[in-house]
């Protein structure tokens, strides 16, 4: 498990999603498979669906036997029609893992991780034909603009914008390095590592359109939980988050709650403690990943 990737809040997820052993669950991001294995271990006569888009997750996926466990190898923004596929119309839990693996970081030639060079690619379904690559050198410098401000949240995004189109008028940006070396001059003194960081998360976002994809799979789950099944997901930057909190407070991505006639509101879910659960100190120490990790659960309105 380790090897892999180390589950962040192992614990607060299995006890955020309530387990029966005789339920229906779904990790969306089955990935190491971590937190799949810690609830297949609570399981009876219980099943448990993973979902997950990466070939090298896949092959961690066929060291389970348990036929309490289905591995599907998708996205999870088509959770409702790959669940109707396998004859399940209601679940008892979904647990969202969302973001990179530390397999995917600490896998050079994936080109997720600013440590090492290799070929600009982060596509996490490996059969995609967008790249980081692509975004780099096709995009317009206002879609660039928009990418890295949107996305990464960088200060400058305009001047690395402009500098990243000037860069590959003379050659194709095709590796980290090259990409870094561009960018050298415009990192913040002292906060390099966080500026190139920005960078790649904002691409990432990008090439595997993954607020797109949240977006669909959170307004799916409503519908497939079943009426006291349980939401947990788990965020690790504010984009994601911002998105999560939302999306339970009121149904909807952004404004404000709708009310009916009497002043009730109209919601699907409601969260089910009062303020997103973050790491110890103690896990942040072991696991830096944790660190940025935010952690919400939600259940159907009653």
């Amino acid at each position: 498990m380790s090897v892999y990737h180390t589950p962040v809040m192992l614990n607060e997820c299995l006890e955020g999603l309530n387990i029966k052993p005789d339920g229906i669950y779904v990790d969306v991001t089955f990935g190491g498979g971590g937190h799949s294995r810690a609830i297949l271990e609570q399981l009876t006569t219980g099943k448990l669906y993973a979902f997950d888009q990466d070939a090298d997750a896949k092959a961690e996926s066929k060291l389970i036997e348990d036929k309490n466990f289905t591995f599907i190898d998708a996205n999870f923004r088509s959770l409702k029609q790959y669940l109707r596929l396998f004859g399940v119309k209601k679940v008892d839990g979904i647990l969202a893992d969302l973001g990179i693996s530390s397999h995917q970081i600490d896998t050079p030639e994936r080109g997720f991780s600013t440590r090492f060079d290799a070929v600009l690619d982060m596509r996490m379904n490996q059969n995609a034909v967008i790249s980081a690559k692509n975004i780099l050198n096709e995009s317009s410098v206002d879609e660039l603009h928009k990418i890295l401000g949107m996305y990464g949240e960088i200060k400058n995004a305009k001047t690395t914008a402009q500098t990243i189109y000037t860069a590959r008028l003379n050659k194709n940006i095709e590796t980290i390095n090259d990409l870094k070396g561009i960018l050298q001059k415009l990192a913040p003194r002292g906060k390099e590592n966080k500026y190139f960081a920005q960078v790649f998360q904002a691409l990432r976002i990008v090439v595997n359109e993954e607020m797109s994809a949240l977006e669909e799979f959170l307004q799916q789950t409503p519908e497939v939980l079943a009426p006291e099944g349980r939401l947990v997901v788990m965020a690790y930057h504010s984009l994601e988050d911002r998105l999560v909190k939302n999306f339970i407070r009121s149904g909807k991505f952004g404004g404000d709650v709708e009310k009916d006639l009497f002043g009730n509101d109209i919601k699907p879910l409601e969260s089910v403690i009062r303020k997103a659960i973050e790491a110890s100190p103690e896990e942040v120490e072991q696991n830096p990943r944790a660190r940025s990790a935010k952690l919400r659960i939600a259940e159907p309105v009653k």
